[in-house]
């Protein structure tokens, strides 16, 4: 099912979006930009062909990076998948500030992985 998916993304949950934007940017390297989207503020800048993302969230240590499988099509019938085989889905199907899909589910642990298609790909 993730054969063909490639690491589109790894999201960093973070306490204070300013300073860790600034720290990703000038320590790094990395070009961030602050970005409005539809639960607030978030940044973003690309490591190579992977996207760094930094949302504000007062979480506690361990639950991110949240690794994101980009898919090219069929994001729905890989969720539905996932849960056919009894993964647990913590976020299902829904759109992203960007006009893509993403669904988060979590590993045996309990570790958050998320899937991601971009916008304009089929469903």
């Amino acid at each position: 099912m993730f054969e063909h998916a490639s690491i589109g993304a790894i999201v960093f949950f973070v306490r204070d979006l300013q300073r860790s934007a600034t720290w990703y940017r000038d320590t790094l390297g990395l070009d961030m930009a602050t970005l409005d989207g539809h639960d607030g503020p978030f940044a973003m800048g690309a490591a190579g062909s992977i996207q760094i993302v930094l949302i504000p969230r007062d979480e506690p240590a361990g639950r991110s990076p949240v690794v994101v499988f980009g898919l090219e099509s069929g994001i729905y019938e890989v969720v539905e998948a996932l849960a056919g085989q009894g993964v647990e889905i913590v976020m299902p199907v829904s759109h992203t500030p960007d006009g893509g899909l993403s669904a988060d589910f979590l590993d045996p642990d309990g570790h958050v992985l998320s899937v991601y298609q971009a916008g304009g790909t089929q469903q």
